[in-house]
């Protein structure tokens, strides 16, 4: 299987290379449905957080990068694939549903799905407020949500740079928040805003951030 091929060489080199400060790892169960929920500085967010869990953990990617021609094009839609990344089209006016869609999808199967609750990358270095979409899925599968603080991604692939750099980088997970049982009888929307709310104060902590108090917009030409 091509991930596990890649699983086995890339973590090792990265961490070689880089020497990523990562904490907490106890804290991400070795089995079952589970959601890790992280802030967003970089593109590369999506790499570092698989490098480090031993476990497999599926992000969303544009489909952009597997649907390129020619050689180029196979090599990229290998590598992503390879990384456990999962195509969706973010100009498709029903991106939305279909991502959650392929998360609820991924947890069905038992197995580990990585979001950011702020929905784009921070372009100034403040956590945004957390959309639903992550208590929705944490609530609709019953899986636990590991809250993840990442530091100096942003450094590691600046937005509009082509290679990554060689920088320090940390990476912290918090204790799974539980959401089984513990919204029983509470209207469904209260119970989504005030989990997102409890995963994003989790992962304040963790991150050191800034919190700015509302959401982040992607910009058009992102």
């Amino acid at each position: 299987m091509l991930y596990q091929a890649l699983h086995r060489v890339v973590p090792p080199l990265a961490k070689a290379v880089w020497r990523p400060t990562v904490t907490g790892l106890e804290h991400v169960p070795d089995s079952g449905p589970l959601l890790l929920a992280s802030n967003h500085l970089s593109f590369a967010d999506s790499l570092v957080i698989p490098i480090v869990v031993p476990r497999r953990v599926a992000f969303l990617a544009k489909s952009d990068y597997f649907e390129g021609p020619g050689l180029k094009g196979a090599v990229s839609k290998a590598w992503f694939s390879g990384l456990g990344m999962l195509p969706v089209d973010r100009d498709d006016t029903r991106a939305a549903i279909a991502s959650l869609d392929i998360a609820l999808d991924v947890l069905g199967r038992g197995e580990a799905f990585g979001i950011y609750p702020e929905g784009t990358r921070s372009r100034d270095g403040r956590l945004y407020r957390g959309r639903t979409g992550v208590a929705h899925l944490a609530l609709t599968a019953g899986a636990p949500v590991v809250p993840v603080g990442l530091v100096g991604t942003e450094k590691l692939q600046p937005v509009g740079s082509r290679l990554p750099r060689v920088v320090p980088i940390s990476i912290s997970f918090g204790a799974p928040i539980a959401v089984v049982g513990r919204f029983d009888g509470v209207p469904l929307g209260r119970a989504r805003r005030e989990l997102t709310d409890e995963i994003m104060s989790a992962v304040a902590q963790l991150s050191g951030q800034e919190t700015a108090g509302v959401y982040n917009e992607r910009p058009a030409d992102a």
